[in-house]
């Protein structure tokens, strides 16, 4: 099979979809692979390195569109990318298709079958390529917060640490999943006051037994959410639901109850955000102001550390991308079930229920007018 990976074009994105040991990986089981020019450069890795594995560089995203059966990415293509696409291409990426219903009619109406990270499940339910994305999120969560919290950046002056004498800031983190509890992590390494939510109760009791008296656990309702963004300084939204828009637990009427100067991030906007105030942002232009709190909406925050997060995500998906390349894509499906359950659209049509819902949602207003 010949599998294409082109350079990144989305905001400050950084990371690239394979490195050089996936190269020779591909090339030992007998694959071609077409490597864009400068594909590597933001995550410190140069085109010579692509080529002594074995890739093919190529000078432009349109040569590799359009000689690649299989396209591997990070994250989802952009409108300028959107020509290249084309009927019986299969791209396996990050897509979040329940947030961008244009994107997925566009990928139906190309014939495109997709094939998305952040639904490749295990048994178990576990996310096994969003995971190590989620850990780099979520640390970063703390870190961007702690950031805009400055005042020299709008925040209220506060230091989530505190100092002797003085209180710790309080981070309220809503879901206890994969990006809760690195952002946890770090936290409490910085000696905050950590309040966590979620509707999990044996997640909570596994929280209190790693934790301890470090954090505070309760679960997620809407009392307890209103109660808890009255106290904290930073806002984590961790929510994720796989394939589906995650829902606004924090709403609109809630920010007045917020102390001014603090700040929300919202690691969950790329499938919609879990504060209804939260929209998505970008690296160049990261925040905003609504009620006199800062919102941090930016939607590829790994891509700010591409060197760790690039070489942490190809160790995950490159077993799946040689299933692919191995079997074609009709036949790794049929034999991976976490494959399978990573399609989202296949045949001109959504194959993912959640995506599935949503698009018959849209049509159905279309059809009402609304």
């Amino acid at each position: 099979m010949i599998v294409g990976v082109p350079k990144e074009i989305k905001d400050n994105e950084f990371r690239v979809g394979i490195v050089p040991s996936g190269v020779r990986a591909l090339k030992d089981a007998g694959h071609t692979v077409l490597v864009e020019a400068g594909a590597g450069h933001g995550s410190s890795i140069a085109d010579e390195e692509y080529l002594k594995a074995g890739a093919e560089v190529l000078r432009s995203p349109g040569e590799v569109y359009s000689r690649a059966a299989l396209i591997v990415k990070v994250k989802e293509p952009r409108p300028e990318e959107f020509g290249f696409l084309r009927q019986g291409q299969a791209i396996f990426t990050f897509f979040h298709l329940a947030a961008d219903l244009r994107l997925a009619e566009e990928l139906m109406k190309k014939g495109v079958a997709a094939i998305a990270y952040e639904t490749v499940a295990l048994e178990d339910g576990t996310l096994p390529l969003l995971a190590p994305m989620s850990e780099v999120a979520g640390r970063l969560s703390v870190m961007a917060g702690a950031h805009y919290l400055m005042k020299s950046h709008g925040g209220r002056g506060v230091l989530l640490s505190g100092v002797p004498g003085v209180e710790a800031g309080n981070i309220l983190i809503i879901g206890a999943g994969v990006v809760g509890m690195n952002a946890a992590r770090i936290a409490v390494g910085l000696g905050a006051r950590v309040t966590m939510l979620d509707t999990n109760a044996a997640r909570l009791r596994h929280l209190d037994d790693l934790f301890g008296s470090k954090i505070q656990t309760l679960f997620s309702n809407a009392h307890n959410i209103e109660a808890s963004v009255r106290e904290c300084d930073l806002l984590i939204g961790a929510v994720h639901i796989p394939g589906a828009r995650t829902p606004r637990l924090v709403t609109r009427k809630m920010l007045p109850l917020m102390k001014k100067g603090s700040c929300i991030v919202d690691v969950s906007v790329d499938q919609g955000g879990c504060v209804e105030s939260i929209r998505p942002t970008t690296h160049t232009d990261p925040v905003y102001v609504e009620e006199g709190v800062i919102h941090y909406g930016v939607a590829n925050m790994p891509g700010n550390v591409p060197r760790t997060s690039t070489f942490a995500l190809t160790n995950a998906t490159l077993p799946y991308v040689l299933t692919l390349a191995n079997l074609g894509i009709d036949g790794a499906l049929k034999v991976s079930a976490p494959l399978n359950r990573g399609a989202n659209i296949m045949d001109g049509k959504a194959v993912n229920k959640n995506v599935a819902e949503l698009v018959r949602q849209e049509k159905k207003g279309e059809a009402l007018g609304h």
